[in-house]
């Protein structure tokens, strides 16, 4: 959590609430257990917390980060 970037973190532990702590205090896109912290489906949003990138990969997140929701609403024509 002190550094700049945060794309991927991972720990190896046997213990679940380590395990756990570890996922929610740390500042990273993807936080593994047991698994390299490169690992990803595509599936799941890919992408960095702080410095690490300009938003997050895979399909429905690429399409979310490269457009811009608007709400029209038609009241008679």
């Amino acid at each position: 959590n002190g550094v700049n970037y945060g794309l991927g973190a991972s720990i190896f532990t046997k213990d679940v609430n380590t395990a756990l702590r570890f996922a929610q205090q740390i500042e990273s896109g993807n936080a593994m257990i047991n698994w390299s912290p490169l690992w990803r489906a595509d599936l799941m949003p890919y992408g960095g917390f702080k410095g690490s990138g300009i938003g997050k990969e895979g399909p429905r997140y690429a399409v979310e980060e490269m457009t811009e929701l608007k709400t029209v609403a038609f009241h008679g024509l």
